[in-house]
Formats: structure tokens, sequence, C-alpha cells
């Protein structure tokens, strides 16, 4: 054991210290961990958080005008619209495909004929491309490969099970906020005692909750211009592509989708329009890698840009840091988060050069109070 005496101004760690120390690194340890094991309950509370604030408005809307409709009854109004609304979309969706799929079990028997005959467009493109005699000489194969999809049905199923458990559980956390969001803001600035101060909060934060908004409302702005463009695309002479107005319904949700939905909707309508025609094919797949350019470089930055009230090439370069740290749920939180982020720092800036004005603002137009131009 090393009892060498210390040097001249020297002092011994208390253990104290070092257990304190020793704590808080273990205590960080395992909140990471926490984070890391309910990260999926996490993401349904952001998402649940996204809704909440895009629906608060109308419940305060609804109940501003109906005074004598309690909280609840509005609250419970507006979800059930959104319901209606989303059953809709639903049923817009599925009584075409249901009677197309009914049309096409009539057919298969009489189109597996003709595949193996070689007759028809499937069975000439069968034979064109060698996948007849291929299927035919590799039955046992064909057929082991399909009873080893079974396996991961059980994965399948879990996966659906979850996808289900989530949609209702971010539906019932955010019938909870908007119900008791006045109720909770409250009392958490009551927690704050100096009246300044807890001014000051509110303003900040219903400036976060407006660059939020500003964000749901740009966004489907941006998924309402790709339907109706895809819709016009569609119904060219050219390609007449049959149930256009479904096809670019699809298209103008899975825009809503960052990353994967634009792709995932221009995936649909191209195999739509290469089933109806070659033609329509190229014309849609033209018409699909321009208007990605469009949109990635010119509507998402500037409508994003006045709806949120950041500077264009911040969206861009926001979006793309956030997709590399997290990924789809980055691309959907990045522009939300450097308004917040945004709201936050002109708070402070505006603080310390001057007295803000009375009415919150966002964006890089604020002005003091005294008439001085808040510097950029």
């Amino acid at each position: 054991m090393n009892t060498s005496p210390l040097a001249p101004g020297q002092s011994r760690v208390p253990i104290r210290t070092i257990a304190a120390a020793i704590g808080m690194v273990l205590a960080t340890a395992l909140a990471l961990l926490l984070v890391y094991e309910v990260r999926r309950i996490l993401v349904w509370i952001v998402i649940a958080l996204f809704f909440t604030i895009a629906l608060y408005p109308m419940v305060g809307w609804l109940e501003r005008r109906a005074r004598w409709v309690p909280r609840s009854l509005a609250t419970l109004a507006i979800f059930l619209l959104v319901l209606v609304v989303i059953a809709g979309l639903l049923t817009a969706f599925v009584v075409p495909l249901a009677q197309e799929g009914a049309a096409f079990v009539q057919q298969l028997p009489q189109l597996i004929n003709d595949a193996r005959a070689g007759r028809g467009p499937i069975g000439h493109l069968l034979e064109r491309t060698g996948a007849l005699n291929y299927m035919l000489q590799n039955q046992e194969r064909i057929r082991g490969m399909a009873t080893g999809l079974t396996t991961p049905a059980a994965g399948i199923l879990r996966g659906i099970a979850t996808g289900v458990a989530g949609v209702v559980t971010i539906f019932v956390l955010a019938f909870l906020m908007v119900l008791e969001g006045p109720k909770a803001v409250s009392g958490t600035l009551n927690i704050i005692n100096h009246p300044r101060r807890r001014e000051r909060v509110r303003r900040v934060s219903a400036d976060c909750a407006k660059s939020i908004t500003g964000y749901i409302s740009g966004n489907l702005l941006i998924s309402v211009i790709c339907g109706l463009l895809t819709y016009g695309a569609l119904k060219l002479p050219w390609v007449d592509v049959p149930y256009a107005a479904l096809i670019a319904l699809f298209v103008a949700i899975a825009d809503l989708i960052p990353l994967i939905g634009a792709t995932l909707g221009a995936i649909v309508a191209l195999t739509a329009a290469g089933v109806h025609s070659l033609t329509a094919f190229i014309i849609m797949a033209v018409f699909f890698v321009l208007y990605q350019q469009l949109e990635n470089h010119i509507l998402q930055p500037l409508i994003l840009a006045r709806t949120v009230k950041l500077n264009p090439l911040t969206v861009l370069v926001s979006i793309l840091i956030a997709v590399e740290l997290a990924g789809i749920l980055g691309a959907f939180l990045a522009i939300p988060a450097a308004g917040i982020i945004q709201v936050i720092v002109r708070d402070i800036w505006d603080h310390g050069h001057g007295k803000v004005k009375d009415e919150p603002t966002v964006g890089q137009d604020r002005v003091l109070a005294d008439g001085a131009a808040a510097e950029t």
C-alpha cells in the first residue's frame, strides 16, 4: 500500500466525493439503459404529442364556439371527427381493392392456365424471360421456399399486433393530453414563482407550439400538392390509369411519411401504370423523378420556411443531420426541433438585448418593444 506523504498544496479527495461521482455515473448509465429499453413507448409518446398539438387548437375553437359544451365532449367530438375521416379514407381504399380482388380471384384459374401454356400477357412474359421453364424445372425447390416462408409468420403477426397496440396507445395518449392539457400547463406554470418568468415560459411555449403546428400544416400542404399533381399526371391522355383519384390519394397520404413515403407512393403508382401500359409507366417514372427534385429542393424548403419560419438552408441541413442521427423518426422531428431551438435561442437573445414586445412571434422578424430591431 502506498502511504507516501502528499506534496505541498495537495489534499486527499474525500471518500464521499468519490462515491458521489461513481453514483452519478451509475445513475446516468441506468437512465440511458431505461431510455433504450422503453424507446418504443417514448416514440409513441412523441407521436401522440404531435397529434395533441395539432388537435389542441381545434378543441379550443369548438370550446369557444359552443360555450355550453364541456371540454370533455368537445375533445370527444374532435376525435370522433378524426376517426370518421380516417374511416372514410380507409373505405375509399378498401372498397375498390375488394372489388378488384374479387375479380382477380375469379380470373386466377384462367390466368394460371394461360401462364402454364404460355398464353396471355403473363404467359408471354414468363416465356420470353425463361421464368416459365425455370418454374417447371424447380417446382420442388419453389415449394420448399414457399413452405419456409411460413416460419416468420409469427414474427409478422407480432409486428401487426404491436402496430395495432401502438395506434390505440397513441390515440388514447393524444386524447388524454388534449383533455388534460390546460390543467397540465397551468400546473406546470404555477411551479414557477416569479410572475415575469412564468409569463416568459408561457410565451416561449406558445411559440414552440406554433412551430410544431406550422410544420404539420406545411407538411399537409406539400402532400396535397403531391396528390393533385399525381392525379393530373395519371389523367393525362397518354396515361389515363384507372382509379387515378384513389392512387393519387394514396400517394398524398404516403408523402406524409418522412424518407420512404414518397418512394412508397411512387412504387404503387408506377406499378398501376406499368400494368396499364408501358407508355404510362415511362411517363409516370419521368414525372416522379422530376417531382421528387421539385419537392426536395423547392417545395419543402420554401413552404416549411414560411410555416415554421425557418431559413430554407436551415430546413435542409436539419433534415440531413436528423436523418443521419435517428433515421425516419429524426426526419419527422428535425424541422419541429429546429423551430423550437430557434424560438428558445431568440428568446434568450431578446431578453439579453432588451424587452420583447407584448405579442409573441415566431421567426426571424422579431422586433423589440423599444423599437430596436433584434439582430440576427
